[in-house]
C-alpha cells in the first residue's frame, strides 16, 4: 500500500495534467505496466518459467509498454504516456526517473551479460529517443527526444542528436526540479556548428576584402618574359576558377 500511495503521488507531482485519485488509477497505462512488471519481476527472480515473461507480454498488449521481466526499476519511476516504450531485460533505471513515449532501453549484443543501459537517479529521456548498450547515463542527466545514445555521460549532462553527443553540463538553476520538462530550452549542437562556420566565413570575408585593397607585388626572376607574367598571372585565376568550381559541386551535392 505504501508503494502504491508513492506512485500516485509521483503521477500528482510530475504531471499536471492528473486530476484525480481515480483518474490516475483507471488512466495511466505507465502506472499500470509498473504494477504488472513488480509480478513479472518477482516471478522471474524466483526462477518461475514462462509466466513472467506471459505476464510481461499481457502488460504489453494492455499498456503498449514492454517491459522485460529482468528488468530492474527504481521507486518513483513515471513512464508518461508510455506508447511504445521498450525496457531491456538487463536494464537498470533508478528512482525518480522520468521516461516519455516511445523510448527504447535496448542492447547492442548478443551476450547474455549485462548489455543494457543504467540509468541513475532523477534521469530524463524525451520521447523517442533511443540508449542503446551497456552505458551509464549519470544522475539527472536529461537526453533530448529522439536522440540516440550510444556512450555513458556524467551527471548532470545533456545529451542531444544521433549519435548523441555530451553538451556542457547545465547551470546550477536548471538542474532543480520542474526544468527538466523544459525541452524546448536544450541546447542545438547543429545550429550552434552552422552558427560558428558563418562566423568564420564572416572573418575570412573581411580579411579577403582588406587583401584586395592592398597592391599586390608579383615576384619574377630576373629577366622573365612578357610571357611568364603572363604565364603567372593566368595560374592565379586558374587556381581561383578551380577552387570556385570545387565549392560549387559541395553545394550542388556533386561533390558528396
Amino acid at each position: 500500500m505504501t508503494r502504491l500511495l508513492e506512485d500516485l503521488r509521483t503521477i500528482r507531482r510530475k504531471d499536471p495534467a492528473a486530476r484525480n485519485v481515480v483518474e490516475i488509477l483507471l488512466c495511466y497505462p505507465g502506472l499500470h505496466a509498473q504494477w504488472f512488471h513488480r509480478l513479472a519481476h518477482a516471478l522471474w527472480r524466483m526462477r518461475v518459467p514462462v509466466l513472467p515473461r506471459l505476464v510481461s507480454h499481457v502488460s504489453r498488449f494492455l499498456t503498449g509498454i514492454e517491459i522485460h521481466p529482468g528488468a530492474t526499476l527504481g521507486r518513483r519511476v513515471f513512464i508518461d504516456h508510455g506508447m511504445g516504450v521498450v525496457i531491456g531485460e538487463t536494464a537498470v533505471v533508478g528512482d525518480d526517473c522520468l521516461i516519455y513515449q516511445g523510448v527504447t532501453l535496448g542492447g547492442t549484443s548478443l551476450s547474455p551479460g549485462k548489455r543494457h543501459p543504467t540509468l541513475e537517479s532523477h534521469v530524463v529521456v524525451g520521447s523517442g529517443a533511443k540508449v542503446l548498450g551497456d552505458i551509464t547515463l549519470g544522475a539527472h542527466s536529461r537526453v533530448g527526444s529522439g536522440s540516440v545514445v550510444i556512450k555513458s555521460c556524467p551527471p548532470h549532462s545533456t545529451v542531444v542528436g544521433i549519435p548523441g553527443r555530451v553538451l556542457e553540463d547545465r547551470p546550477a538553476e536548471e538542474q532543480k526540479p520542474g526544468h527538466e520538462l523544459e525541452h524546448a530550452r536544450l541546447p542545438d549542437p547543429t545550429a550552434r556548428a552552422i552558427t560558428a562556420l558563418h562566423d568564420q566565413v564572416g572573418r575570412l570575408a573581411r580579411e579577403i576584402a582588406e587583401l584586395r585593397q592592398r597592391p599586390v607585388e608579383l615576384v619574377l626572376p630576373r629577366g622573365a618574359s612578357q610571357a611568364d607574367i603572363e604565364a603567372a598571372f593566368r595560374s592565379i585565376r586558374e587556381g581561383e576558377d578551380d577552387a570556385r568550381a570545387t565549392a560549387m559541386e559541395l553545394v550542388s551535392g556533386a561533390g558528396i
